[in-house]
Protein backbone atom coordinates (compact mmCIF):
# COMPACT_ATOMS: atom_id res chain seq x y z
CA UNK A 1 0.00 0.00 0.00
CA UNK A 2 2.71 2.70 0.49
CA UNK A 3 3.92 1.49 -2.37
CA UNK A 4 1.04 2.31 -4.15
CA UNK A 5 0.83 5.30 -2.29
CA UNK A 6 4.09 6.90 -3.34
CA UNK A 7 3.98 5.99 -6.87
CA UNK A 8 0.51 7.73 -6.72
CA UNK A 9 2.31 10.90 -5.50
CA UNK A 10 4.85 10.65 -7.90
CA UNK A 11 2.51 10.63 -10.61
CA UNK A 12 0.57 13.51 -9.60
CA UNK A 13 3.90 15.68 -8.86
CA UNK A 14 5.07 14.69 -12.30
CA UNK A 15 1.77 15.34 -13.95
CA UNK A 16 1.84 18.57 -11.61
CA UNK A 17 5.03 19.51 -13.40
CA UNK A 18 3.70 18.80 -16.87
CA UNK A 19 0.84 20.63 -16.60
CA UNK A 20 2.95 23.67 -15.40
CA UNK A 21 5.51 23.65 -17.55
CA UNK A 22 2.94 22.89 -20.83
CA UNK A 23 0.91 25.72 -19.87
CA UNK A 24 4.03 28.20 -20.14
CA UNK A 25 4.94 26.69 -23.25
CA UNK A 26 1.70 27.36 -24.52
CA UNK A 27 1.86 30.78 -24.55
CA UNK A 28 3.12 33.18 -27.61
CA UNK A 29 6.67 34.76 -26.62
CA UNK A 30 6.57 38.41 -27.66
CA UNK A 31 10.20 39.90 -27.82
CA UNK A 32 9.95 43.86 -27.08
CA UNK A 33 13.90 45.45 -27.20
CA UNK A 34 13.64 49.02 -25.80
CA UNK A 35 15.80 51.37 -24.26
CA UNK A 36 16.70 51.51 -20.13
CA UNK A 37 13.85 52.78 -17.94
CA UNK A 38 11.96 53.73 -20.88
CA UNK A 39 8.32 51.95 -19.89
CA UNK A 40 6.63 52.01 -16.33
CA UNK A 41 7.66 48.83 -14.08
CA UNK A 42 4.26 47.77 -14.47
CA UNK A 43 3.29 47.81 -17.89
CA UNK A 44 4.14 44.49 -19.16
CA UNK A 45 2.63 42.75 -15.77
CA UNK A 46 -0.65 44.84 -16.96
CA UNK A 47 -0.11 43.59 -20.62
CA UNK A 48 0.27 39.72 -19.65
CA UNK A 49 -2.82 40.15 -17.47
CA UNK A 50 -4.94 41.48 -19.79
CA UNK A 51 -3.50 38.60 -22.53
CA UNK A 52 -2.15 35.53 -20.48
CA UNK A 53 -1.26 33.66 -23.60
CA UNK A 54 1.57 36.08 -24.40
CA UNK A 55 4.71 35.87 -22.24
CA UNK A 56 6.16 39.35 -22.96
CA UNK A 57 10.75 38.79 -23.21
CA UNK A 58 11.53 42.57 -22.38
CA UNK A 59 15.30 43.38 -23.63
CA UNK A 60 17.06 46.55 -23.42
CA UNK A 61 19.63 48.21 -25.09
CA UNK A 62 22.09 51.36 -24.38
CA UNK A 63 22.01 53.05 -28.32
CA UNK A 64 19.77 52.54 -31.02
CA UNK A 65 22.97 52.33 -33.24
CA UNK A 66 23.63 48.96 -31.42
CA UNK A 67 19.60 47.76 -31.59
CA UNK A 68 20.28 48.19 -35.65
CA UNK A 69 23.09 46.38 -35.25
CA UNK A 70 21.56 43.86 -33.63
CA UNK A 71 18.40 43.85 -35.60
CA UNK A 72 19.80 44.19 -38.84
CA UNK A 73 22.03 40.63 -38.77
CA UNK A 74 18.40 39.36 -39.92
CA UNK A 75 18.56 36.62 -36.66
CA UNK A 76 17.19 38.42 -33.72
CA UNK A 77 13.68 37.65 -32.49
CA UNK A 78 12.70 40.95 -31.63
CA UNK A 79 8.92 41.69 -32.51
CA UNK A 80 8.52 45.37 -31.24
CA UNK A 81 11.25 47.96 -31.54
CA UNK A 82 11.59 51.01 -30.08
CA UNK A 83 13.76 53.23 -32.10
CA UNK A 84 14.57 57.22 -32.64
CA UNK A 85 13.41 59.20 -36.10
CA UNK A 86 16.01 59.00 -38.02
CA UNK A 87 16.71 55.35 -37.60
CA UNK A 88 13.43 54.48 -38.27
CA UNK A 89 13.87 56.25 -41.70
CA UNK A 90 17.02 54.07 -41.90
CA UNK A 91 15.79 50.84 -41.20
CA UNK A 92 12.44 51.76 -43.51
CA UNK A 93 14.70 52.59 -46.44
CA UNK A 94 16.73 49.32 -46.06
CA UNK A 95 13.41 47.39 -45.53
CA UNK A 96 13.22 46.12 -41.96
CA UNK A 97 10.21 47.29 -41.29
CA UNK A 98 7.13 45.64 -41.80
CA UNK A 99 3.72 47.93 -42.16
CA UNK A 100 1.55 47.95 -39.63
CA UNK A 101 -2.16 46.83 -39.91
CA UNK A 102 -3.55 49.46 -38.33
CA UNK A 103 -7.07 47.90 -37.89
CA UNK A 104 -5.37 45.97 -35.11
CA UNK A 105 -4.47 49.16 -33.20
CA UNK A 106 -7.75 51.10 -32.88
CA UNK A 107 -5.88 53.19 -30.10
CA UNK A 108 -3.79 54.98 -32.84
CA UNK A 109 -6.58 57.42 -32.77
CA UNK A 110 -5.44 58.98 -29.60
CA UNK A 111 -1.73 59.74 -31.00
CA UNK A 112 -1.40 63.40 -31.90
CA UNK A 113 -1.98 64.63 -34.89
CA UNK A 114 1.49 66.98 -35.72
CA UNK A 115 3.30 63.31 -35.04
CA UNK A 116 1.66 62.05 -38.25
CA UNK A 117 2.99 62.50 -41.93
CA UNK A 118 6.33 63.40 -40.65
CA UNK A 119 9.79 62.88 -43.33
CA UNK A 120 10.98 59.35 -41.25
CA UNK A 121 7.23 57.87 -42.08
CA UNK A 122 5.57 60.22 -44.20
CA UNK A 123 3.05 57.62 -45.11
CA UNK A 124 2.00 56.68 -41.46
CA UNK A 125 2.64 52.91 -42.50
CA UNK A 126 5.57 51.83 -40.40
CA UNK A 127 5.75 53.78 -36.75
CA UNK A 128 3.70 54.70 -33.91
CA UNK A 129 5.11 57.53 -32.31
CA UNK A 130 5.51 56.98 -28.35
CA UNK A 131 7.56 59.85 -27.03
CA UNK A 132 9.14 62.55 -28.13
CA UNK A 133 11.28 65.94 -26.75
CA UNK A 134 14.31 67.65 -27.13
CA UNK A 135 17.98 68.22 -26.18
CA UNK A 136 19.25 71.11 -24.28
CA UNK A 137 21.47 71.99 -20.89
CA UNK A 138 20.81 70.75 -17.53
CA UNK A 139 22.53 73.06 -15.40
CA UNK A 140 22.99 73.70 -11.16
CA UNK A 141 21.63 77.06 -10.49
CA UNK A 142 24.03 77.39 -7.26
CA UNK A 143 27.02 76.83 -9.74
CA UNK A 144 26.22 78.75 -12.52
CA UNK A 145 26.05 82.82 -12.67
CA UNK A 146 25.36 83.35 -16.28
CA UNK A 147 22.22 83.30 -18.51
CA UNK A 148 21.98 79.62 -19.87
CA UNK A 149 20.22 80.53 -23.25
CA UNK A 150 22.63 79.78 -25.78
CA UNK A 151 24.93 76.85 -26.78
CA UNK A 152 28.14 79.49 -25.91
CA UNK A 153 27.75 78.93 -21.97
CA UNK A 154 29.28 75.14 -22.91
CA UNK A 155 32.32 77.01 -24.40
CA UNK A 156 32.86 79.34 -21.21
CA UNK A 157 36.30 78.53 -19.80
CA UNK A 158 35.02 79.26 -16.25
CA UNK A 159 33.34 76.06 -16.16
CA UNK A 160 36.29 74.35 -17.13
CA UNK A 161 36.02 70.71 -15.75
CA UNK A 162 32.67 71.33 -14.55
CA UNK A 163 30.83 70.55 -17.98
CA UNK A 164 29.38 66.84 -19.07
CA UNK A 165 28.68 66.07 -22.48
CA UNK A 166 26.85 63.18 -24.16
CA UNK A 167 29.44 60.62 -25.73
CA UNK A 168 26.94 60.68 -28.63
CA UNK A 169 28.35 61.77 -31.97
CA UNK A 170 25.18 62.69 -33.98
CA UNK A 171 24.21 64.98 -30.90
CA UNK A 172 27.19 66.47 -30.28
CA UNK A 173 28.15 66.85 -33.64
CA UNK A 174 24.66 68.88 -34.05
CA UNK A 175 25.45 71.16 -31.13
CA UNK A 176 28.28 72.30 -32.57
CA UNK A 177 26.88 73.26 -36.00
CA UNK A 178 24.12 75.32 -34.29
CA UNK A 179 26.46 76.92 -32.17
CA UNK A 180 28.03 78.39 -35.65
CA UNK A 181 24.55 78.81 -36.97
CA UNK A 182 24.18 76.28 -39.48
CA UNK A 183 21.51 73.29 -39.56
CA UNK A 184 21.89 70.14 -37.42
CA UNK A 185 21.78 68.21 -40.48
CA UNK A 186 24.51 70.02 -42.33
CA UNK A 187 26.20 67.76 -44.63
CA UNK A 188 29.05 70.51 -45.88
CA UNK A 189 32.41 69.82 -45.31
CA UNK A 190 33.47 73.16 -44.22
CA UNK A 191 30.26 73.61 -41.68
CA UNK A 192 31.17 70.35 -40.52
CA UNK A 193 34.65 71.24 -40.41
CA UNK A 194 34.11 74.13 -38.43
CA UNK A 195 31.75 72.27 -35.77
CA UNK A 196 35.06 69.30 -35.41
CA UNK A 197 37.55 72.43 -34.59
CA UNK A 198 35.05 74.55 -31.65
CA UNK A 199 34.47 70.92 -30.03
CA UNK A 200 38.49 70.29 -30.39
CA UNK A 201 38.52 73.76 -28.91
CA UNK A 202 35.53 72.50 -26.31
CA UNK A 203 37.56 69.66 -24.99
CA UNK A 204 40.25 70.02 -22.73
CA UNK A 205 36.79 71.99 -20.89
CA UNK A 206 34.72 68.92 -20.70
CA UNK A 207 34.51 67.06 -17.82
CA UNK A 208 33.59 63.72 -19.05
CA UNK A 209 32.03 62.18 -22.58
CA UNK A 210 29.23 59.97 -21.38
CA UNK A 211 25.58 58.71 -20.84
CA UNK A 212 23.29 57.88 -18.27
CA UNK A 213 25.49 58.60 -15.71
CA UNK A 214 25.05 62.13 -16.75
CA UNK A 215 21.77 62.17 -14.53
CA UNK A 216 23.32 60.81 -11.34
CA UNK A 217 26.57 63.01 -11.59
CA UNK A 218 24.30 66.46 -11.91
CA UNK A 219 21.93 65.42 -9.42
CA UNK A 220 24.78 64.79 -6.75
CA UNK A 221 26.13 67.94 -7.70
CA UNK A 222 29.16 66.94 -9.48
CA UNK A 223 28.60 69.26 -12.64
CA UNK A 224 27.57 72.49 -13.57
CA UNK A 225 26.25 71.93 -16.90
CA UNK A 226 25.30 69.04 -18.65
CA UNK A 227 23.70 67.91 -22.28
CA UNK A 228 20.70 66.21 -21.36
CA UNK A 229 17.49 65.09 -22.97
CA UNK A 230 14.08 67.24 -21.90
CA UNK A 231 12.81 63.98 -20.50
CA UNK A 232 15.90 63.26 -18.20
CA UNK A 233 16.00 66.63 -17.37
CA UNK A 234 12.47 66.64 -15.21
CA UNK A 235 14.03 63.64 -13.71
CA UNK A 236 16.72 65.13 -12.32
CA UNK A 237 15.01 68.37 -11.29
CA UNK A 238 12.79 66.07 -9.36
CA UNK A 239 15.87 65.02 -7.36
CA UNK A 240 17.75 67.81 -6.73
CA UNK A 241 15.80 71.27 -6.94
CA UNK A 242 19.02 73.03 -7.68
CA UNK A 243 19.06 72.12 -11.15
CA UNK A 244 16.85 73.98 -13.71
CA UNK A 245 16.62 73.39 -17.93
CA UNK A 246 17.17 75.45 -20.78
CA UNK A 247 16.38 75.09 -24.62
CA UNK A 248 19.22 77.79 -26.36
CA UNK A 249 18.05 79.86 -28.17
CA UNK A 250 20.30 78.75 -31.45
CA UNK A 251 17.86 75.91 -31.51
CA UNK A 252 17.75 72.51 -30.94
CA UNK A 253 16.91 68.46 -32.08
CA UNK A 254 13.43 67.79 -31.94
CA UNK A 255 13.31 64.07 -31.44
CA UNK A 256 10.52 61.17 -31.63
CA UNK A 257 10.92 57.71 -30.58
CA UNK A 258 8.62 55.01 -32.35
CA UNK A 259 7.01 51.67 -31.69
CA UNK A 260 7.83 49.50 -34.63
CA UNK A 261 7.89 45.88 -36.17
CA UNK A 262 11.25 44.43 -37.54
CA UNK A 263 10.46 42.01 -40.78
CA UNK A 264 12.21 39.53 -38.70
CA UNK A 265 9.36 39.68 -36.59
CA UNK A 266 6.92 36.02 -36.09
CA UNK A 267 4.57 37.56 -34.18
CA UNK A 268 2.83 40.55 -36.31
CA UNK A 269 -0.60 40.26 -34.84
CA UNK A 270 0.64 40.16 -31.13
CA UNK A 271 3.22 42.90 -31.89
CA UNK A 272 0.10 45.23 -33.18
CA UNK A 273 -1.84 44.33 -29.74
CA UNK A 274 1.31 44.98 -27.57
CA UNK A 275 1.56 48.25 -29.57
CA UNK A 276 -2.39 49.45 -29.42
CA UNK A 277 -2.06 48.36 -25.34
CA UNK A 278 0.98 51.18 -24.95
CA UNK A 279 -1.10 53.69 -27.27
CA UNK A 280 -4.23 53.23 -24.58
CA UNK A 281 -4.78 56.55 -23.12
CA UNK A 282 -4.25 55.18 -19.33
CA UNK A 283 -1.36 53.60 -20.38
CA UNK A 284 0.47 56.68 -21.96
CA UNK A 285 -0.46 58.23 -19.28
CA UNK A 286 1.30 56.38 -16.78
CA UNK A 287 4.33 55.95 -18.94
CA UNK A 288 4.67 59.83 -19.11
CA UNK A 289 3.98 60.28 -16.17
CA UNK A 290 6.83 57.67 -14.83
CA UNK A 291 9.70 58.66 -17.65
CA UNK A 292 9.13 62.14 -17.64
CA UNK A 293 9.23 62.51 -21.40
CA UNK A 294 6.36 64.40 -23.48
CA UNK A 295 4.03 61.63 -24.98
CA UNK A 296 2.73 61.59 -28.35
CA UNK A 297 -0.60 60.55 -26.99
CA UNK A 298 -2.84 63.39 -27.38
CA UNK A 299 -5.65 61.91 -25.04
CA UNK A 300 -3.10 60.75 -22.87
CA UNK A 301 -1.48 64.54 -22.25
CA UNK A 302 -4.94 65.81 -21.92
CA UNK A 303 -4.92 63.38 -18.94
CA UNK A 304 -2.18 64.98 -17.33
CA UNK A 305 -1.56 68.17 -14.45
CA UNK A 306 -1.77 71.95 -15.98
CA UNK A 307 1.49 72.06 -14.68
CA UNK A 308 2.73 69.51 -16.81
CA UNK A 309 1.13 69.86 -20.47
CA UNK A 310 1.33 73.63 -20.24
CA UNK A 311 5.16 73.69 -20.03
CA UNK A 312 6.42 74.67 -23.23
CA UNK A 313 9.57 73.22 -22.43
CA UNK A 314 8.40 69.73 -22.58
CA UNK A 315 5.47 70.68 -25.10
CA UNK A 316 7.33 73.38 -27.33
CA UNK A 317 4.64 73.33 -29.63
CA UNK A 318 3.21 76.20 -27.32
CA UNK A 319 5.48 77.97 -28.31
CA UNK A 320 6.02 79.71 -32.44
CA UNK A 321 9.27 80.78 -32.23
CA UNK A 322 10.83 77.73 -29.92
CA UNK A 323 9.41 75.23 -32.49
CA UNK A 324 10.52 77.62 -35.61
CA UNK A 325 14.13 76.57 -34.44
CA UNK A 326 13.83 73.08 -33.62
CA UNK A 327 15.15 70.13 -36.12
CA UNK A 328 14.13 66.79 -36.85
CA UNK A 329 17.82 64.58 -37.60
CA UNK A 330 17.44 62.88 -41.49
CA UNK A 331 19.28 59.73 -42.15
CA UNK A 332 22.15 60.39 -44.66
CA UNK A 333 24.24 57.54 -44.97
CA UNK A 334 27.47 59.21 -46.14
CA UNK A 335 27.58 61.95 -43.71
CA UNK A 336 26.87 59.63 -40.94
CA UNK A 337 30.39 58.05 -42.15
CA UNK A 338 31.41 61.49 -41.85
CA UNK A 339 30.13 62.19 -38.03
CA UNK A 340 31.88 59.18 -37.06
CA UNK A 341 34.97 60.46 -37.97
CA UNK A 342 34.86 63.67 -36.96
CA UNK A 343 33.72 62.14 -33.50
CA UNK A 344 36.67 60.02 -33.07
CA UNK A 345 39.04 62.81 -33.78
CA UNK A 346 37.44 64.88 -30.90
CA UNK A 347 37.49 62.35 -28.60
CA UNK A 348 40.86 61.77 -29.12
CA UNK A 349 42.14 65.39 -29.72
Amino acid sequence: MKRIISIFVCLIFTLSIALTFGGCSSKTKLFVYNVGDYIHPDVIEMFEKEHPDIKVVYELFDSVEEMYMKVSNGTSPYDVVIPSDYMIEQMREEGMLNKINFENVPNYENIDSSMRNLDFDPTNEYAVPYMWGTIGILYNKTMVDDPVDSWDILWNEKYKGEIFMLNQERDMVSIALKKCGYSMNSDNDSELKEAEKILKEQNPLVKAYCGDEIKDNMINGNGALAIVWSGDAYFCIEQNPDLAFAIPKEGTNLWFDCMVIPTTSTHQAEAEMFIDFMSRPDIAKLNAEYIGYSTANASARDMLEDSVKNDKLRYPELDEEFMSKMEIFAYNKERNAKLTEIWTRVLNS
